[in-house]
């Protein structure tokens, strides 16, 4: 499975975002899909995740409200919705797949087997 992230760039606060994430040679719908996040100096993180089946949805806490996870299955993609931009949303954003769909773990980075190249937002304050 490849992933192609994108839609980043710079944003004001309060701005918003959609980043999508496009998969090839398999078909995201199988799987559970997770955005996640890298700031300088600090371990990635988990900001949204959807199960293969959506029953499962997983929002960061301090996410919660602002971005929506959704998938687009006849274009093989899902996006990441952020509204309400803040400047602590700065990062660099990956998606990846867990094919494995793991039970129980949706927001553990180590389950998650294939990973896209990261997309950089900044946010301004």
């Amino acid at each position: 499975v490849q992933l192609q992230a994108s839609g980043g760039g710079l944003v004001q606060a309060g701005g918003s975002l959609r980043l999508p994430c496009v998969g090839s040679g398999g078909t995201l719908r199988r799987y559970s899909v997770g955005w996640f996040r890298q700031a300088s100096g600090k371990e990635r993180e988990c900001v949204a995740a959807i199960s293969w089946s959506g029953g499962i949805i997983y929002y960061k806490d301090s996410v919660k409200g602002r971005f929506t996870i959704s998938r687009d299955s006849a274009k093989n993609t899902v996006y990441l919705q952020m509204n309400s931009l803040k400047p602590e949303d700065t990062a660099d954003y990956y998606c990846a797949v867990d094919t494995r769909n793991t039970v129980g773990r949706i927001s553990v980075p180590e389950v998650y087997d294939y990973w896209g190249q990261g997309t950089q937002v900044t946010v301004s304050s």
